[in-house]
């Protein structure tokens, strides 16, 4: 497809892809299957429209599939929607507590991957103390070897998920869109550490990265999902049933972690009061008191809890958050700000997610 030249405009330089341009032909002549996709006029900035036209030379080069995305396929991530195991979405935002991650991954490992699967979330931020810098920072693909990190075989490397991989490759209709697709997925979001500027975010209402549209997109009591996933119940339903449905739904879990002055920051207070007083969950335990060894409970995937236990009403909220500790911070300032400890965020998941040994 032609078209006349554009003029440049306030929001970037307009360019037209040719789909049938040499580079974007496969040995047989064809245009491949993501340069056809890449092949229209893009009103965006010079930046993207680039990055779209790399993407599509590269599906030339691959048949039409780049290897990475092959291996953070959203097809198969809704392919294991139902896969009987419980579902574990770890997230990481900026800050140095990042490299806690290992510890919580490997502690987790005690459960079989036929059981549990886990899916991990970098921001860019976080991916700064995953680049093997020490013993304790491994690199972002050393995290992917850890034990049950879900893994899509392909070249050896499991999936965690950064924010290119939400628009890898030019969305079409009928096509999963990332975000959706992980909240789908995951019977628990555990955001640990929880940065200052992701907290911001968040209680503001952005969707701007592939964390915080999960976080916008979530779906507490699973009332889309279901639908989703052919599974909701009847219509009519009881009262009964909606009040049992209310008392155990997904969560979001934060730990937060920040420096001292950011903590006691005025407006983080009125930030920690949005996600603990109008979107949190009451009646939450003590993570201190909770014992981290539950072993005698049972592994039951969440979908197939008993929701008609005589558990308290955790009321209309979704997050649960685990305030920081005291302790001299990683930049030399000593007060609160500090993420809770990592074993006390293991004994919250094991928890939540009813894990038993």
């Amino acid at each position: 497809m032609g078209g006349a030249p554009h003029t440049p405009s306030d929001t970037g330089w307009p360019i037209t892809v040719q789909a049938h341009s040499p580079q974007f032909l496969s040995s047989n002549g064809q245009s491949s299957p993501t340069a056809a996709a890449a092949a229209v006029l893009l009103e965006e900035p010079l930046y993207d429209a680039l990055r779209i036209i790399n993407i599509a030379m590269l599906a030339a080069i691959t048949n039409g599939y780049e290897s990475h995305h092959t291996k953070t396929s959203v097809q198969k991530l809704t392919a294991s929607l139902n896969d009987g195991k419980i579902h574990l979405l770890l997230a990481c935002s900026g800050s140095v507590a990042t490299i806690k991650l290992p510890n919580i991954i490997q502690a987790l490992s005690k459960y079989p991957s036929d059981h549990l699967s886990i899916r991990v979330i970098l921001t860019p931020s976080a991916s700064h103390f995953l680049a093997g810098q020490s013993k304790e920072q491994p690199t972002v693909s050393g995290i992917s070897h850890l034990p049950n990190v879900d893994a899509v075989v392909r070249d050896l490397l499991p999936l965690l998920y950064v924010d290119a991989d939400e628009w890898k490759v030019p969305w079409v209709r009928g096509g999963g869109i990332l975000h959706i697709e992980l909240r789908r997925w995951a019977d628990i979001l555990v955001i640990a550490p929880l940065s200052a500027n992701t907290l911001a975010k968040i209680t503001g209402g952005f969707a701007d990265s592939l964390l915080t549209s999960v976080v916008r997109a979530w779906d507490p009591l699973g009332d889309l999902d279901t639908s989703a996933n052919n599974t909701n119940t009847a219509q009519g339903e009881t009262e009964a049933v909606s009040s049992a449905r209310r008392l155990k739904k997904r969560r979001i879990i934060v730990a937060p972690a920040m420096n001292t002055a950011m903590w006691r920051h005025p407006i983080t207070a009125k930030q920690l009061r949005v996600l603990e007083e109008e979107w949190g969950v009451r009646n939450v335990p003590d993570p201190k008191s909770e014992a981290a060894d539950n072993s005698s409970a049972p592994m039951t995937p969440p979908h197939e809890i008993n929701q008609s236990s005589a558990e308290p009403d955790e009321g209309d909220g979704w997050f649960e958050v685990l305030r920081p500790q005291l302790k001299k911070l990683a930049c030399g300032d000593s007060g609160d700000g500090a993420m809770i400890e990592w074993t006390q965020i293991v004994a919250v998941i094991e928890e939540r997610l009813g894990l038993g040994a």
